[in-house]
C-alpha cells in the first residue's frame, strides 16, 4: 500500500514517531493477513463442500444397483436434505459468515442437480440434459437470495448459459432458449446490489467477466434465417460492454470485462468483415426488407441497437464530444456498411477503411493520455489488417515487405518518442 511506502519519509520530516509509524504497519499486516485468511478459508470451505457432496453421490453410486427402490429414493434425497439443514444451519447461528454462506449454498446447488437426476433415473422420467439444466437452475435461483451467496450466483450464471447452449447449439433438432433470457433477468438485481455494496470484491470481478461472456456466447442462439443481421446485434451489444466501462457504477470495479469483450470483440469481428466473403454472400442472397422486419433477428437487432444507442448518449453527457474513445460510436457505422454491403460491394472498403481510422485514433489516444499500452494497442490494430490485407491481395512481395517495414518501424519510433517524452517530462 502507498501509506506504507510513505511511512518511512514521514518519520524522517518529523510528520509522525517511529512508535507510530510502527504500529500503522502493524495495523495494515493484520488487517491484510485477516483478509486474506478470511479468503483462504472461505475458498477451501466451498471446495471443501464440492468435494464432500461428490463423495457421498460416488459412494451411494458404488452400491446403487443392490439397493431397493425406496432405499434409492432415501438416498436420492439425502444430499437435498444434507444441503438443506446446511443453509438453514448458516440462517440460523452463522448468518454473518460468509464462508459458512458460500459453502452450504455451494453443496446445496449441487444436490438439487443430483438429487433431480437420481429421482429420474430411479423412476425412469423422461426428458433431455437442457430440460434437466433449466429444471436445475430455476430450482437454485432463489438460493443466490436467500443465501446471498455470489458463488452459487456465479453457478448459476454458468448453469444457465450452459443451458442455453444445449438447447440451441448442440441438440439436434435445436429448439429455443429464450427462458435463458428470463433467467438471466433474474440473477441482475443480486448482480446490481453485488456492484453497489462491493464494488472491489472478487465476486464482482468474476462477475463483471461471467454475465458479459455469458450474453456474448448466447446471443447467437436468436439466429436463424436471417442470421447476417446478428452482426448488428453484435456489434451493438458490443458497444454497449465497451460504454458500460467508462460508467462510473463500473469503473470502480477493478479489471471489468465489460470494456475489454467489447473492445477486442469488436476488433475481431471488424477484421473477419474486412475479408469480403461477408459481403459477397450478402450481396448474392438479395435480402428483401420485407423478410426482415418481423424476424427474431431484425428485433433482436434493432433492439440492441436503440439500446446502444441511449448508451452512447449518457456517455457522451458525461463528456466532451471530443473525449468520446474512438469505438464508442463504431456500431452506428457498422450499420451504415451494412446497408451498404445490401447494394455495394464498397462496404468492404469501408470496412476497412474503419479499421485503419480506428488504429490511428487509438494511437493518438495512447499518446494523449501518454499511455503505452493504449499506444501499442492501435499500432496492433494497424499491424493485423496489414497481416490480413498480405494474405488477402496479390500486392508484389516488395509492396508488402515495404508495408511490414512501415508498421515495424511505426512501432519503434512511437515508442520511442512516448518514452523520450516522458524521460525529458521528468
Amino acid at each position: 500500500m502507498s501509506i506504507l511506502r510513505d511511512l518511512a519519509d514521514l518519520v524522517e520530516a518529523n510528520v509522525i514517531s517511529e512508535e507510530t509509524a510502527e504500529d500503522i504497519r502493524k495495523h495494515y499486516r493484520g488487517k491484510n493477513s485477516d483478509t486474506s485468511t478470511n479468503r483462504l478459508f472461505t475458498v477451501f470451505a466451498i471446495l471443501g463442500a464440492i468435494l464432500v457432496g461428490l463423495g457421498i453421490i460416488l459412494i451411494i453410486a458404488h452400491n446403487w444397483d443392490d439397493l431397493s427402490k425406496s432405499i434409492k429414493t432415501f438416498f436420492a434425497f439425502l444430499p437435498l436434505l444434507l444441503g438443506q439443514l446446511s443453509c438453514g444451519y448458516t440462517l440460523l447461528k452463522k448468518k454473518n459468515s460468509k464462508t459458512w454462506r458460500e459453502s452450504s449454498s455451494a453443496f446445496l446447488f449441487f444436490a438439487v442437480g443430483a438429487s433431480i437426476s437420481l429421482v429420474s433415473q430411479v423412476y425412469h422420467i423422461p426428458g433431455d440434459l437442457s430440460s434437466f439444466l433449466l429444471t436445475w437452475m430455476l430450482i437454485c435461483l432463489p438460493i443466490v437470495y436467500v443465501m446471498q451467496s455470489s458463488f452459487t450466483s456465479l453457478l448459476f450464471i454458468a448453469g444457465i448459459t450452459y443451458y442455453a447452449c444445449q438447447a440451441s447449439y448442440w441438440s439436434f433438432p435445436h429448439s429455443d432458449s429464450y427462458m435463458y433470457w428470463a433467467m438471466l433477468l433474474g440473477i441482475i438485481p443480486f448482480y446490481y446490489l453485488l456492484l453497489r455494496d462491493n464494488p472491489k470484491s472478487n465476486y464482482s470481478f468474476f462477475h463483471n467477466w461471467f454475465i458479459p461472456l455469458s450474453i456474448t456466447i448466447v446471443l447467437g442462439t436468436l439466429a436463424d434465417k436471417n442470421g447476417e443481421l446478428m452482426y448488428i446485434s453484435y456489434f451493438s451489444l458490443l458497444g454497449i460492454f465497451y460504454m458500460l466501462g467508462d460508467f462510473n457504477f463500473f469503473s470502480k470495479t477493478k479489471f471489468s470485462g465489460y470494456p475489454i469483450i467489447g473492445s477486442l470483440g469488436s476488433l475481431i469481428l471488424l477484421t473477419l468483415l474486412s475479408f469480403d466473403w461477408f459481403w459477397e454472400d450478402l450481396g448474392r442472397r438479395n435480402v428483401g426488407w420485407e423478410n426482415l422486419f418481423p424476424s427474431q433477428e431484425f428485433i433482436a437487432a434493432l433492439l440492441l441497437t436503440l439500446l446502444a444507442c441511449v448508451v452512447l448518449y449518457f456517455n457522451l453527457k458525461q463528456r466532451n464530444f471530443k473525449e468520446v474513445k474512438p469505438m464508442a460510436p463504431l456500431f452506428l457505422l457498422f450499420v451504415v456498411a451494412f446497408i451498404i454491403g445490401i447494394y455495394s460491394y464498397l462496404a468492404v472498403i469501408l470496412i476497412n477503411i474503419y479499421v485503419l481510422t480506428l488504429g490511428l485514433l487509438t494511437i493518438r489516444e495512447g499518446a494523449k493520455q501518454d499511455h503505452l499500452g493504449i499506444l501499442n494497442y492501435g499500432l496492433i490494430i494497424i499491424t493485423v489488417l496489414v497481416v490480413c490485407r498480405f494474405f488477402d491481395t496479390d500486392l508484389s512481395f516488395v509492396i508488402r515487405g515495404i508495408l511490414f517495414l512501415s508498421v515495424g518501424a511505426g512501432f519503434f519510433l512511437a515508442n520511442y518518442m512516448m518514452l523520450k517524452k516522458r524521460k525529458n517530462e521528468s
